[in-house]
């Protein structure tokens, strides 16, 4: 069975010889046509090209992609035709192809254009119809954008390949580009004021060290839209090709929000681009620079519900939302959230919700997330949440969290957590709890501190470090690599005491408790402490240690607090055993006016010199002996 693309193809091919040759003696009058003196000096190429055509009074019709628009050009040519001039400029890669008053321009099966059914327009505009064919298989092409760059004006082509559209009279020439993902842009001449229909083919593009194949069983690659090629009727492949241009439609509020005919516009037009001083829009699709919106750089931009622009250079006010494909700069303000999908550059706000694709330098602030996905420089004030995805430099502040991927250099303070994936040069302070790979400032929290690294300072209930060269300032701190002692030891107040010691030797914390072995004289203590190990050597170290210690005389209703003051010398028997003793200075607080049955008092021992340092405050000079293991 025959492809029908191909009888598509031979009735396009018949038509088109029919029409360029049947005329010959009036298509070789603008090719053989003498034209005016030339004189061109350090042109662009496509400037040259319509220098002539207004000389010759004439149109070309050329696929953008033969002409390389940033060559330069002289020249000083007399008396020469139309063919004579294209033949130095060109140099034989070009061919040349005539079709009423056009020139059609094409390398090797390049794209052609036929005009039929011209007529006369009597009205304020002009119409134009006409289809687009694939070059190669004739096949009609759906879902190919054509538009006029200046004024803005653009349609979609059917399934059927066919497309409509109307240009104003009072504007001079005008020109049609074509684009579809996957095929080379194309751009035609049309003559005003006439109405007419165009049969336009384009060539599909060669992904030359574009294109990336994977099974359908992988996943799709950042920045890409997926295309379905068939090899047989068994095998497809998946192929997936970048598109910078194409986030913020892929985003959920986007793809909600986007109708399907403004993403596909996105994906065909992503490399045209236009500024404008002003754009105001009800909603995206419907607005002043109509359907061709997400291709404009506007300075000044309003939305009565929401916007869809390519970028703000200036301001942009949006009643419920602005999207916007490429970069804003200045001031963004949204009744709900705000989409970039560039940079973002000085001040954004929303009701709900800001996100950057990209990096924000200056400040978002929103009453529930923001979400940067570069690095923020500058302030995110969130009322639930902030997310950067890169470094910071500056301030995070949310009422729940915060989250950083990278660096933070500054500071962040929410009322729950605070999460930094790599290394912190600044300040976290949280509610709850913070974390970070490495810590070479302060962490600060209500609860826990937690880091894989610390070089800095924690100041926490509980502290918790892989290993550790700073300072864990908590009740309960924890170095995984760093200093673990269980000690066991007696006193001249208490006999029998057992005390973790957690930290680095720089500071490590001691939770201890303790009991009289004594039936007619029983204390029992609990109490925590700080302490920090001075080396002496290999096998000697001083250990000052300052404890707190509740002691429970026989009832609750006193309040009895041993402080103590210790200072041992610590002789080391390889690296899980040593022994410690030393003199101590202990104050001693009670209000316990008398002994509890079976219990010591007083606490001081009989024979102990007191002082008396205030009202039920004494002290005295004790001594502290024991072994550590671990």
């Amino acid at each position: 069975m025959k492809h029908p693309g191909l009888a598509h193809l031979r009735v396009f091919t018949t038509v088109l010889i029919v029409c360029l040759f049947s005329g010959s003696s009036y298509s070789q009058a603008i090719l053989n046509m003498i034209l005016p003196p030339l004189e061109v000096n350090n042109q662009r190429l496509d400037n040259v090209l319509e220098i002539i055509s207004n000389k010759g009074n004439f149109y070309f019709s050329y696929n953008s992609n033969i002409i390389k628009k940033d060559s330069i050009v002289s020249l000083s040519l007399n008396n020469k035709t139309v063919k004579q001039v294209l033949d130095y400029l060109f140099r034989g890669s070009v061919e040349y192809k005539e079709s009423g008053n056009y020139i059609i321009l094409r390398l090797a099966a390049m794209s052609l254009t036929l005009i039929t059914n011209q007529s006369v327009s009597d009205e304020k505009t002009y119409l134009v119809t006409g289809f687009v064919l694939d070059e190669k298989t004739g096949e009609k092409i759906s879902n190919a954008s054509i538009y006029e760059k200046q004024r803005l004006v653009s349609s979609l082509t059917n399934s059927s390949g066919f497309f409509s559209m109307r240009l104003k009279n009072r504007s001079g020439k005008a020109s049609l580009t074509v684009s579809k993902e996957l095929y080379q842009d194309t751009t035609v001449d049309i003559q005003p004021k006439l109405n007419q229909q165009l049969t336009i083919t384009i060539l599909p593009v060669e992904f030359t060290g574009r294109m990336i194949t994977v099974s359908p069983t992988d996943y799709l690659l950042p920045d890409s839209i997926a295309i379905d090629v068939e090899i047989d009727s068994t095998i497809t492949r998946y192929v997936y090709i970048k598109s910078d241009s194409f986030k913020v439609e892929k985003t959920g509020i986007g793809n909600f929000l986007l109708s399907s005919r403004l993403k596909v516009q996105s994906v065909n037009l992503k490399k045209f681009f236009i500024n404008k001083p002003f754009q105001f829009s009800i909603v995206p699709g419907l607005s002043t620079h109509g359907r061709m919106s997400a291709q404009v750089v506007n300075n000044l931009s309003i939305s009565l519900l929401g916007g869809y622009s390519s970028g703000v250079n200036g301001l942009e006010l949006g009643g419920l939302f602005n999207i916007d494909k490429k970069n804003v700069q200045y001031v963004q303000v949204a009744g709900l959230f705000n989409i970039v999908g560039g940079y973002m550059k000085g001040v954004q706000v929303a009701g709900l919700s800001n996100t950057v694709l990209n990096n924000v330098e200056g400040i978002q602030a929103a009453g529930i997330n923001n979400l940067s996905k570069g690095s923020v420089k500058g302030l995110q004030l969130g009322g639930i949440y902030n997310h950067s995805s890169g470094k910071i430099t500056g301030l995070q502040i949310a009422g729940i969290s915060n989250f950083s991927k990278d660096m933070i250099t500054g500071t962040q303070v929410s009322g729950v957590a605070n999460v930094g994936n790599k290394q912190i040069n600044g300040l976290q302070i949280a509610g709850v709890a913070n974390y970070s790979k490495e810590v070479k400032g302060v962490q600060i929290s209500s609860v826990l501190n937690y880091t894989k690294r610390l070089h800095g300072v924690q100041i926490g209930l509980i502290n918790i470090s892989d290993s550790s060269d700073g300072l864990s300032i908590g009740l309960i701190n924890i170095v995984l690599k760093g200093y673990h002692k269980l000690s066991f030891s007696t006193n001249e107040a208490v006999n029998a005491n057992v005390a973790f010691k957690t930290g680095t030797s720089k500071l490590y914390s001691i939770l201890q408790a303790g009991a009289n072995i004594d039936s007619s004289k029983k204390i029992y203590s609990f109490g925590y402490g700080l302490g920090k190990e001075i080396s002496l050597g290999k096998r000697f170290a001083i250990n000052p240690e300052l404890t707190s210690q509740y002691l429970y005389l026989g009832s609750w209703d006193y309040l009895n607090l041993l402080n103590k003051i210790n200072v041992n010398l610590t002789v080391k028997f390889g690296r899980y055993f040593s022994i410690f003793g030393g003199p101590s200075f202990a104050v001693y607080y009670s209000n316990q006016a008398g002994a509890e049955t079976g219990y010591k008092f007083p606490v001081a021992s009989v024979g102990h010199r007191t002082y008396d340092m205030g009202k039920n405050v004494i002290g005295w000079i004790g001594w502290n002996a024991g072994i550590n293991i671990f």
